[in-house]
């Protein structure tokens, strides 16, 4: 049998035919490795407004002098695991809080105006989203302030103290991470820190971390001195890595 190339001088179409099969073995390469975005500032998503049922937010840009009273409820077991607004993951039997308006990482004192006891604790969610509710307590903050066993309880939500860090654009400390991946495979999340190094994300690191009894290795692309140069990494990487969300150190 007689092929195609045979019926060609050898000494003209060698170079081409290592030409085109450089070039091919060049595309598939591409076609396996698809580009990180590099890195190139808007504001925070937590920091827009956002509208849930209806009802639009609009977050406040400093918690300097906040207060308020109302009734406080709480969340658990069904969050437990997952992303809060921040990108952290939610642990119930950690003193944190979420409320509605005030920036990420604001630390508040919560009183219980119904036995007296006051607490500490960190905003890292949004919510609760109930008519009449002023903020959400973890399961742990619920237990100390007496809320847990009823559910709910009029309560006084005080700033503690400057936020730190926080200015007149709402800007919190860093460093700050954008989670582009979590994989059961180490193999597979060093291969894509490195990667992500190679695109720019020089401080890109990897923290495993058991969820729900399963060992993952999250691939954090980083790193970030703002809220406002993470946000803007997550939306580019957001193009490329689906549910990538920004996360504090």
């Amino acid at each position: 049998m007689a092929y195609p190339w045979q019926r060609i001088r050898l000494s003209t179409t060698l170079p081409r035919l290592l030409a085109i099969l450089l070039l091919a073995l060049f595309l598939a390469g591409c076609a396996g490795r698809q580009p990180v975005p590099r890195p190139t500032g808007r504001e925070p998503a937590t920091l827009r407004p956002y509208t849930i049922k209806g009802v639009t937010y609009v977050p406040l840009r400093t918690a300097v002098g906040y207060r308020e009273e109302g009734v406080a409820s709480w969340y658990g077991p069904g969050f437990h695991g997952h992303t809060t607004s921040c990108g952290e993951i939610y642990d119930q039997y950690k003193l944190t809080c979420a409320h509605k308006l005030l920036p990420m990482h604001t630390m508040v004192r919560v009183t219980n105006l119904e036995n007296g006891r006051s607490l500490v604790l960190r905003v890292n969610d949004r919510g609760p989203f109930v008519s009449g509710r002023i903020i959400d307590l973890s399961q742990a903050g619920a237990r100390e302030l007496g809320v847990h066993a009823r559910g709910t309880a009029r309560v006084r939500v005080e700033v503690e103290g400057e936020v730190p860090g926080v200015g007149p654009q709402g800007e919190l400390p860093g460093p700050f991470y954008v989670q582009v991946g979590a994989f059961a495979n180490m193999a597979n999340a060093d291969r894509l820190v490195s990667r992500l190094r190679e695109a720019g994300y020089a401080g890109s690191r990897i923290q495993t971390k058991e969820i729900d009894g399963v060992r993952l290795n999250q691939v954090h692309a980083g790193v970030f001195p703002t809220t406002a140069a993470a946000e803007e990494a997550r939306l580019r990487l957001g193009s490329r890595f689906s549910g990538a969300f920004v996360i504090a150190q």
